[in-house]
């Protein structure tokens, strides 16, 4: 989706109101336990302690977890781009103010030191930075691809970084390329792009890496108007398609076997704020759903996914911690700060 077509349908869904009773409002003193199976948690809307009057947010676009246990979350208020917390909540530090299009967040460790990558749409630049926020490396355009004439074609949404240092570029709301560079920024190839094959991709809006089978490392690409998750070598090779019918999916994060991913609304209920996050097992099926349907599959087929309870606005991304908790950023819904999920057995 081209990124003014995407606002402009953002501003018809800031004014949608959700389906139904708020779930949180049904019930104001109860513990709120969402998903299936063993993948089942403890909801919490109050987890950030900081003042939104002093460390305000717009979209809270992304979050990782550092080294230290910390907590990072993106967000395009210039204000404070990077708000970093501790797991229980509390406001540690903030830093940025360059970022008005801040978008992706990704963090690597480079031989031992810990770096970020952040994507920004309107500056239509990778900027990779040290945890405290200098700049490192900016990476421009990619006008070596022959694909682009202008940086206003290029819209990058998210990355991936291979553990020799290469960095993978999903131009989710430009013509939807993964662009791969040498770890000093050097062009090496890209792949995908819109069309219509299965190698194709609609919306690239997230990617990452999987080393869940250390035999056959992949990268795994969102291509979100498609329900879908593309998987491709690391050469940039098609290899299979995970179909999540009903979901609109951000980007993968995978944690231990598990791949985790922001559902921004159902295919159902379009525009009205009809998000939730959905878990996939190592072997491509979903077996949770937080805040949707059961995953239920009917001659290997996955049938529809779609919201049922009226939690989640517009979920952006989760991240999950060393100690399973789930936090997800929502993008386009009232300026709130994450919420955070426990485990429950």
């Amino acid at each position: 989706m081209k990124r003014r077509t995407f606002v402009k349908n953002s501003a018809l869904a800031a004014s949608a109101v959700m389906a139904g009773p708020s779930l949180l409002a049904r019930n104001p003193k109860q513990d709120i336990i969402l998903g299936h199976g063993k993948k089942r948690y403890k909801l919490d809307t109050k987890w950030s302690q900081a003042d939104i009057t002093k460390y305000p947010v717009k979209d809270c676009h992304e979050m990782v977890q550092d080294s230290k246990g910390r907590i990072l979350l993106l967000t395009n208020e210039t204000k404070n781009n990077v708000i970093i917390y501790d797991k229980k909540g509390k406001l540690l530090s903030t830093w940025g103010s360059e970022y008005p299009g801040a978008h992706g967040l990704t963090l690597f460790d480079e031989n031992g030191t810990e770096v970020l990558f952040i994507c920004d749409n309107n500056r239509h630049q990778v900027i990779k930075t040290d945890m405290n926020g200098r700049v490192l490396l900016t990476l421009d355009y990619p006008k070596e691809t022959g694909e682009y004439t202008k940086a206003e074609e290029y819209v990058p949404t998210e990355t991936a970084i291979a553990p020799n240092g290469d960095i993978f570029v999903a131009d989710g709301y430009g013509k939807d390329f993964i662009m791969q560079y040498d770890s000093k920024g050097n062009y090496i190839r890209h792949f995908g792009g819109r069309g219509e094959t299965d190698a194709h991709l609609l919306n690239a809006h997230g990617v990452c890496m999987d080393f869940r089978d250390p035999a056959n490392p992949s990268l795994v690409v969102s291509s979100r108007q498609q329900m879908a998750f593309k998987r491709y070598t690391l050469e940039g090779k098609y290899l299979s398609t995970i179909s999540l019918p009903g979901a609109w999916v951000c980007r993968p994060v995978i944690k231990g076997d598990y791949l985790y991913a922001a559902v921004l609304m159902s295919a159902s209920q379009p525009w009205k704020q009809s998000g939730f996050v959905t878990i996939l097992d190592k072997k491509d099926k979903v077996v949770s759903n937080i805040a949707a349907n059961a995953p239920e599959y009917e001659a290997g087929q996955l049938k529809e996914l779609f919201q049922t309870d009226a939690v989640f606005a517009y979920p952006h991304d989760v991240c999950i911690d060393d100690e399973e908790n789930l936090y997800v950023a929502q993008w386009n819904s009232g300026q709130v700060y994450p919420y955070k999920l426990m485990p429950v057995s």
